[in-house]
């Protein structure tokens, strides 16, 4: 049996906020990092029911501009990451804001990768291969189970094999949780 007493050091390397309408704040959380504009990559099923809609209003409110790719597939490959790198190339923001289920937050994650480290997902597969530091990132997660608001990788499927790369570094993990019911 485990002792109950044993010691441990725990350093999380991403603030939860949670609460019942907590999501109306993410501009405000935004500009304690001093942002000045959020891309906001989400799945068109957020977008339908309202979603992104909420959270842009709140990031417009504080101030902050918002850049959306809305194009996230379920199971996200190497090819939605490349869609939304694309669209980010050539707009301005300096901070990252996934919203939805874990493939909405994965797409972020592998997004950051390449915007700030180059290269393509697979020069990332396993852990620790970002040399330069990373955008910071918050996550809304819109289901339960993946973790991925929490974690420091991202599941990118290669889009000519299928298969799944695990990519991972402490760096990629979002600053913070916003855990709105």
């Amino acid at each position: 049996m485990a002792d109950p007493t044993a010691a441990f050091d725990h350093q999380p390397r991403t603030r939860f906020v949670c609460g019942a309408g907590e999501v109306d704040h993410v501009g405000d959380l935004a500009g304690q990092f001093g942002a000045r504009g959020v891309l906001i990559v989400t799945d068109p099923g957020v977008c339908a029911v309202g979603h992104l809609d909420q959270v842009r209003t709140a990031i417009e409110g504080a101030g902050i501009t918002a850049v959306v790719f809305d194009q996230v597939r379920e199971n996200p490959t190497t090819l939605d990451v490349n869609r939304c790198v694309e669209l980010a190339r050539g707009t301005d923001f300096d901070l990252i804001l996934g919203l939805g289920g874990g493939s909405s937050l994965d797409t972020a994650k592998g997004c950051n990768f390449l915007l700030t480290n180059g290269g393509k997902m697979t020069d990332y597969r396993g852990s620790g291969k970002a040399t330069k530091p990373m955008l910071t990132m918050i996550a809304v997660p819109t289901t339960a189970g993946t973790g991925s608001e929490c974690q420091s990788y991202t599941l990118i499927a290669d889009e000519g094999t299928h298969q799944k790369m695990a990519c991972g570094d402490p760096k990629v993990a979002p600053a913070v949780a916003v855990l709105d019911p």
